[in-house]
């Protein structure tokens, strides 16, 4: 299974907010830290925004952080909203699948199934078990001056 850029970069924001979490932080601070671009973090920011899992401030003294409790986001859950639209294989989508085999293919039921799994295993971690006491994704996503709480 591969995990799409929006998914990866929503993971990052995400975490970088946990870190920060006792302030607001700026796109530009994120885009810097987490190694990708202010476009693609714009458009990431505003759906989780639009899900309810980012507060968004704009002007001058703007930014963003987390809308809900570390405890309550489940990676599970971030995959399943943002992954929703990336068909694992052909046999999923539902325009342009040409595969002459699947009303026929038991694979397709079996790679639905592995998928379920695998957000399951992903609903039983929170944003919290990542984030908390990990004093390395600190050491990298906390900006000089600022206050240290891994």
């Amino acid at each position: 299974m591969r995990i799409t850029k929006r998914t990866n970069i929503a993971m990052r924001v995400l975490m970088f907010c946990g870190v920060n979490r006792d302030r607001l932080v700026t796109k530009s601070e994120i885009a810097a830290r987490c190694n990708t671009s202010e476009s693609h973090l714009a458009q990431v920011i505003n759906q989780l925004g639009q899900l309810g899992y980012l507060e968004t401030h704009r002007g001058r003294n703007g930014g963003i952080r987390l809308a809900r409790n570390m405890t309550q986001i489940t990676i599970g859950e971030i995959f399943r909203v943002l992954e929703a639209d990336a068909p694992l294989a052909e046999c999923f989508a539902d325009v342009d699948n040409t595969c002459p085999l699947v009303d026929a293919c038991r694979l397709r039921h079996a790679i639905a199934d592995a998928a379920e799994a695998f957000y399951a295993r992903l609903d039983g971690v929170s944003l919290d078990a990542l984030v908390c006491e990990n004093r390395p994704l600190f050491e990298l996503l906390v900006p000089e001056g600022c206050a240290h709480q891994p």
